[in-house]
């Protein structure tokens, strides 16, 4: 064979390997459904399945990731690459499990999800926000949309592109330990809030069909610069689950079909037509049937009324509770589910039993591949939407966003807008609040006055957060009080001071900081709502002597009509995260009080469920009371 012939076979060979490489999905130029429609066809079922699955942290390695194609991974509350991580031993484990993904056959990648829920809650050094009961009282849906574009550079600042948040559950009974996750037991300030889901993706284009995922970064002309600053967000938890009888996590939620629509159902619906990317089902039960098994709701309206084209995901383990005791018919479990039309399962502690039953549900036609395509299908656009083809690995070009200083000025400012004054002086004309800056000597007393992770809550560096000021940064409400008072003033700081101490000392007035202690889900469900102990002991001995502010930290009004006449000055503070002084911004008269009550505040738990609107509505304070300052020069 002549040089010429070994030139032009080289020349051809090279063609054949190059056309057979060329893969229409892995093209950005080429359209979505284009791209979707040519990897589906050539993936197999094990990797349609994998896809389908999402495990935690500590089940998932790059081999496990490789071995069974796996679509997602997720960090729960506290689940964290090592104790104080840092942003990149976030990246060093996201990239890791990435590299595991795309070393499979077809290279897709994984998308790793994380509760950001009041900010970057699990990472340490991350800017707390205040927890969306908070955020309700601002009425401020520009505000919430600012925060969500922060909490997206903040978890992008870890390698992470998804959040399961937002929460817009209407929670419609205190006693639920998920209510300060609610924005309010009004659904219209529900909706009006789930403009934070554009600041955490990016603004809808005009032209974009109804339903379809939007993340900003995929039109390529941008996608350097937008698509690391976006992640996807979900809308959770659908539907009904802060309806649920007595306020039990988890609960059966008994409500007709137009009060489901007309209170729990229309933030799903602004979520929606805000490009929302995943939306989560709600591990209670509406009217004796679990959601994870309602395909009148997920299928029927969800995705065929509202034309819903993002994922639908489970909660953790939650497909494993259809059957009661939970786990005990799992390969029933998950037909219910997936022929429901949930997409995504989370939390497979049982990898390979997950998959072989559902392969083999596959295989036996008693869920049709119909399904599982179109599962996949859901779960691979919003991965293209995201960019994630062609950005799959993380850097640490965005790790001075995490905690940044214009981060915590901004909740300061949430912290300033979410605060509530409920009574300012015993009579009207002799108001307590703004306090003097200039005082001689001030007590500031209280379980929660020097509490970071109390100021927090629950979802805060762990599931159920923690008590005390190792677990981030921050300011307390205490150390927030010494940085604005007169130099000159003499601030004595005693958790819990008896009568005596205070008559002694002869104080110009006291800031007594009380409420709950940190809990999360079921844990906080609460038949009583009192303040924690030695809460009511240090109202008593501190009010009864001098002058006092209490402050209350809490996910949820608490009971607080024995305390209330002794007390001079109440503000409802919820849990306002790591940024204490906007606290002592508005006390000391720099800012006014302008917070409005989103949540009925009952007087005797008896009253419960108890909302705006009811028959018997008797409140302590109704729902948008809130008295008013000016800010002033002291």
């Amino acid at each position: 064979m002549g040089k010429f012939a070994v030139t032009m076979m080289s020349f051809l060979v090279l063609c054949v390997c190059t056309e057979a490489v060329y893969m229409k999905y892995k093209d950005p130029k080429q359209p979505l459904n284009v791209r979707i429609r040519d990897l589906m066809n050539r993936m197999s079922l094990e990797e349609k399945i994998g896809q389908m699955t999402q495990i935690e942290r500590h089940v998932a390695s790059p081999q496990i990731m490789k071995k069974y194609f796996i679509g997602s991974v997720l960090s729960g509350g506290g689940s964290v690459p090592v104790q104080k991580a840092t942003a990149a031993d976030w990246v060093r484990m996201v990239n890791g499990m990435q590299k595991g993904s795309l070393s499979t056959r077809l290279g897709i990648p994984m998308i790793y999800g994380i509760d950001a829920i009041h900010g970057h809650n699990n990472v340490y050094k991350a800017t707390i926000f205040p927890h969306n009961v908070g955020l309700g009282v601002t009425r401020d849906p520009q505000l919430v949309k600012r925060i969500g574009a922060a909490t997206a550079l903040e978890v992008r600042a870890t390698g992470i592109p998804y959040t399961f948040a937002p929460c817009i559950a209407v929670c419609r009974d205190p006693r639920w330990g998920r209510c300060y996750e609610s924005y309010s037991e009004d659904h219209r300030i529900v909706q009006t809030m789930t403009e934070i889901i554009p600041g955490l993706q990016g603004d809808v284009p005009a032209n974009s069909p109804k339903g379809v995922p939007f993340v900003a970064g995929n039109d390529m002309v941008v996608h350097l610069m937008c698509s690391r600053t976006k992640v996807a967000a979900c809308a959770k938890h659908f539907v009904g689950d802060g309806g649920t009888t007595k306020g039990i996590d988890q609960n059966n939620t008994v409500i007709s079909v137009n009060g489901l629509f007309d209170i729990h159902i229309p933030a799903y619906i602004d979520s929606v037509l805000k490009g929302v990317s995943t939306i989560m089902v709600s591990y209670s039960s509406w009217n004796g049937m679990r959601m994870h098994a309602n395909r009148a709701l997920i299928t029927g309206f969800l995705k065929g009324k509202l034309k819903f084209r993002g994922f639908v995901i489970s909660d953790w383990e939650a497909i494993d509770k259809i059957t009661e005791p939970p786990h005990a018919n799992y390969s029933y479990s998950i037909q219910a589910a997936v022929l429901a039309g949930l997409d995504m399962i989370m939390g497979q502690e049982n990898l390979t039993e997950f998959l072989d039953d559902l392969a083999s549900l596959v295989r036996k036609n008693i869920i049709p591949m119909s399904r599982i395509d179109d599962a996949v299908k859901r779960i691979l656009r919003v991965k293209f939407v995201m960019g994630l083809f062609e950005n799959p690995l993380a850097d640490l070009s965005l790790a001075n966003q995490l905690g940044s200083q214009e981060h915590r000025e901004l909740a300061r400012e949430a912290v300033r807008k979410s605060l509530v004054l409920l009574k300012n002086g015993k009579i009207a004309s002799q108001p307590l609040l703004p306090l003097p800056k200039k005082a001689t000597k001030i007590l500031v007393a209280g379980s929660h006055a020097d509490n970071l992770g109390y100021q927090c809550g629950g979802w805060t560096m762990s599931w159920q957060g923690i008590g005390g000021n190792d677990l981030t940064t921050g300011t307390t409400i205490l150390n927030a009080v010494k940085n604005t008072v007169h130099p000159s003033t003499q601030v004595v700081y005693h958790d819990n001071p008896d009568m005596n101490f205070v008559k002694s000392n002869h104080f110009s007035y006291a800031i007594v900081v009380v409420g709950e202690t940190p809990y999360a889900e079921m844990f906080g469900d609460s038949a009583n709502l009192t303040i924690a102990q030695p809460g009511p002991s240090t109202i008593r001995n501190v009010c009864g002597v001098v002058k006092c502010l209490v402050i209350v930290i809490s996910g949820r009004p608490v009971v607080i009509d024995p305390y209330l006449a002794n007390i001079d000055a109440l503000v409802a503070a919820w849990l306002p995260g790591s940024e204490g002084q906007g606290v002592a911004d508005v006390l000391f008269g720099d800012y006014g009080f302008t917070g409005k009550l989103a949540r009925t505040w009952f007087k005797s738990v008896d009253q419960l469920p108890m909302n705006v609107g009811d028959p018997h509505y008797d409140p302590l304070f109704p729902f948008g009371f809130g008295l008013t300052t000016q800010p002033v020069k002291n």
